[in-house]
């Protein structure tokens, strides 16, 4: 098992805002950097999708766990890679919840595709063409946006609309706006 740090905004918003290369050939370094992310994702059971910038690394990867809904991992499937995803086409843009590893404990809603058409190579190098819709397609192009050095925080369109998770009395979690001191 290879778990890799995933690295975290402020500190590390360079690396996280380059913009990754194509994968030219699917080798044992690429098969290695899919099982990276898949161990990193693994010892991060409140995360469903991790792109390759996220542990510092700048090729166009990532690894999903679809099937969650948006307020729980536990429905989620195991880690799917896709190597050089490329949106052909992308509709139905809803408000959902968004989230991200590089941000612990902070969320928002954010404007996103509910239906993406993407191509690229699976983790074994052979080429699809794949239909994501809902929440799936929510993850698919929030760690796609990865790859272009794009972050979730850069969709919010207002401070208020941050915030953290913590369970209420009737044990079910609820929203706390982030503090002004945490902004």
């Amino acid at each position: 098992m290879t778990v890799r740090k995933i690295i975290t905004y402020p500190q590390d918003e360079k690396a996280l805002r380059k913009k990754s290369q194509p994968v030219r050939v699917v080798n044992r370094y690429v098969k290695n950097l899919i099982t990276n992310l898949k161990d990193t994702l693994a010892e991060h059971p409140e995360g469903i999708g991790l792109a390759a910038p996220q542990i510092n690394v700048h090729s166009r990867v990532i690894v999903v766990r679809l099937g969650s809904r948006q307020d729980s991992t536990e429905d989620a499937g195991p880690p799917t890679a896709l190597v050089n995803p490329e949106i052909i086409e992308s509709k139905d843009l809803k408000k959902d919840f968004d989230g991200c590893l590089s941000f612990p404990g902070l969320f928002a809603d954010t404007m996103r595709p509910h239906y993406l058409r993407v191509t690229g190579l699976d983790e074994w190098g052979k080429p699809f063409d794949r239909v994501f819709e809902e929440f799936d397609a929510v993850l698919i192009r929030h760690e796609i946006d990865h790859l272009e050095g794009i972050l979730f925080i850069d969709l919010v369109n207002n401070v208020d609309d941050f915030y953290r998770l913590k369970e209420g009395k009737d044990g079910k979690m609820v929203r706390v706006p982030v503090s002004l001191s945490e902004k």
